[in-house]
């Protein structure tokens, strides 16, 4: 028997004074909707205590208003500011979002999106290009729409809101360089399944190839981005007889961990040691001395992936790729060589 206290579409309707199809246009593109129509439909919602039934809306319109998210931590700052502006978004849009954390890991990350898939996503929002082809070819036989961000370095076909990691980190060598560098050092996210570092990394290689230093002008550490295992990386690459005058940061993060771990052992940044960072987190400019890094668009990253993504779904877009501008920031983490 059905419980006619629950209710519906009709009695919302009934309440805001509009027709059903206003409630329905309210509750899925409240954005299509005259700013006093939908307060009065929300009125009545909330006072009515009415909850839509998603499940007989996505049988009917094959649509469950979810989106997905795949990010490769919850335990950092990195992606956060993004994801919020790419949730901010869809609640404007009507859609609501579900996220998950792979640790870094393409299998794990592959889990979850079919799982996510299995569950009813409408689309997908991923971070960087790089997984396996097998999931490429899943996403295209279920017809899923997605968004990859963080790179703009994608397939054709693919839909992106992203930068050039590669020209970004190169731009910032170049800017060592003419502060006189000639030895760097670079600690990056572990290489083997992160396009987005290994790119960062191929950028400082090509501005030093083009000004002439050869191979071993550059040491990597591969670590998490964390500030203890930053700060561990840094250790490592001072303590050689070839130590570097700078050392770049794969993010914010590691660059604060670095020059914590450079004021204990009593180096001056950047009298000593240079080090830079990458994505202008809020806390680059809050550490002393301030990090000169690379200002990653995160909100609007977010914001245009949320649009790009759900354009799509509504057919009025086919697969875009918009392509940010991310421009150094310089602070006081970077100064002269050391003499």
């Amino acid at each position: 028997m059905v419980d006619q206290t629950v209710p519906t579409l009709e009695d919302v309707a009934r309440l805001a004074a509009v027709s059903t199809a206003t409630v329905s246009r309210c509750l899925n593109a409240p954005e299509r909707v005259a700013s006093t129509t939908r307060e009065r439909v929300e009125a009545a919602v909330e006072s009515l205590g009415y909850a839509p039934n998603f499940g007989a809306k996505a049988l009917v319109t094959r649509r469950t208003g979810i989106i997905g998210a795949v990010i490769p931590t919850l335990a950092s700052a990195i992606f956060s500011r993004a994801i919020h502006a790419f949730q901010v978004e869809l609640d404007k849009l009507g859609w609501t979002l579900v996220l998950a954390a792979s640790d870094s890991n393409r299998d794990t990350e592959a889990r979850q999106i079919r799982a996510l898939i299995a569950r009813g996503v409408d689309g997908l929002f991923l971070v960087g290009a790089e997984r396996d082809e097998s999931i490429y070819r899943f996403l295209k036989q279920r017809n899923m729409p997605y968004v990859i961000g963080w790179t703009s370095e994608v397939l054709e076909g693919q839909s992106c809101v992203g930068f050039d990691n590669g020209a970004a980190m190169r731009e910032l060598t170049q800017k060592a360089l003419e502060f006189g560098h000639r030895k760097f050092g670079v600690i990056s996210a572990p290489l083997s399944q992160n396009d987005r570092a290994r790119s960062r990394v191929a950028g400082v290689r090509d501005a030093l190839a083009s000004f002439g230093l050869k191979a071993n002008a550059l040491q990597i550490a591969e670590v998490p981005y964390e500030i203890d295992a930053a700060g561990e990386a840094f250790d490592g690459l001072m303590a050689g007889s070839n130590a570097p005058t700078v050392v770049m940061c794969g993010n914010d993060v590691q660059a604060a961990g670095a020059i914590r771990r450079a004021q204990q052992i009593g180096l001056h940044v950047p009298r000593d040691v240079s080090i830079t960072g990458f994505d202008n987190l809020e806390h680059a400019e809050l550490v002393e001395p301030a990090i000169t890094t690379v200002d990653v668009p995160h909100v609007e990253m977010g914001t245009q992936a949320a649009t790009v993504l759900i354009d799509q779904l509504r057919g009025e877009h086919k697969a875009r790729q918009i392509k940010l501008q991310v421009p150094l920031v310089e602070r006081g983490s970077l100064g002269p060589a050391p003499v």
